[in-house]
């Protein structure tokens, strides 16, 4: 069975400072019927919005924010769990820092885990141990993070669901003639080094650290579909239906 990631991102799952029960919902019910198909590996960002709808600190202090991730951690994994449950599925937490990918063997230890709990049907969900991680342990973002998941957990393909639909031409906030990018084969140098600009206010990256996730693979023979995680219409075409109708489809042409 072909293994995929899927990573969701904190504008998808939070909404003025309360999580998107909805969006989340839809997310859970979408793995549900992937799972039929797939093995599925999820990244979840969203812990620091949960946290913040407990207890309002300024998110901008790294403290707080660790403080504010270490709270809304288990209140994130719990609705999942509830969810999950639905669709007779069981879920599971794992915390990783930069470590984990430094060695053949730390990767090993970690994907043994993963292959454990596949075996037995169990949704791993992955997020960066943000409440303690130190600055030289932080991966960076959760967009980075699926890609090491993707490339270092044997998946064929990184799935990411946010508030950008798929990767334009130029900026469709500023250029209404702005035009899909369906299929991307190589990102040039010059695209990695715009600035990152999130949308959200507990966003960290944009689409810059998307196109990051991509190179990361394109590099090794991955792929990656970049489609909306608000409209999951596009998503549900291109893994269930096998139409690729929307969003961004990264891998190269050897591959």
């Amino acid at each position: 069975m072909k293994r995929i990631v899927v990573k969701v991102g904190s504008a998808v799952l939070s909404e003025n400072n309360h999580i998107a029960q909805e969006r989340l919902e839809a997310l859970v019910d979408f793995i549900a019927r992937l799972k039929k198909r797939y093995e599925v590996i999820l990244v979840s960002s969203g812990a620091v919005a949960a946290g913040y709808t407990q207890l309002k600190l300024d998110k901008k202090l790294l403290s707080n924010k660790q403080a504010l991730a270490s709270i809304g951690q288990p209140i994130l994994m719990n609705k999942y769990r509830k969810l999950f449950e639905v669709h007779n599925l069981l879920s599971s937490q794992i915390l990783v820092t930069a470590a984990n990918f430094t060695t053949p063997e730390e990767a090993q230890r970690a994907k043994d885990t993963i292959e454990t709990l596949l075996v037995h049907n169990v949704i791993p969900i992955i997020n960066e141990n943000d409440a303690t991680a130190t600055e030289e342990l932080v991966v960076g973002d959760n967009d980075q993070l699926s890609a090491y998941a993707t490339h270092y957990f044997g998946a064929r393909l990184l799935v990411i669901l946010s508030d950008i639909d798929a990767y334009y031409d130029k900026d469709p906030r500023t250029y209404d003639d702005a035009k899909v990018r369906s299929r991307i084969h190589n990102i040039e140098p010059r695209e990695l080094e715009m600035e990152a600009s999130p949308n959200h206010g507990f966003a960290t990256g944009g689409i810059v650290t998307k196109l990051k996730a991509a190179d990361f693979l394109l590099k090794r023979n991955g792929a990656m579909l970049l489609a909306s995680g608000f409209d999951l219409s596009d998503a549900y075409s291109f893994l269930l239906d096998d139409e690729h109708s929307g969003g961004s489809y990264f891998k190269s042409k050897e591959a």
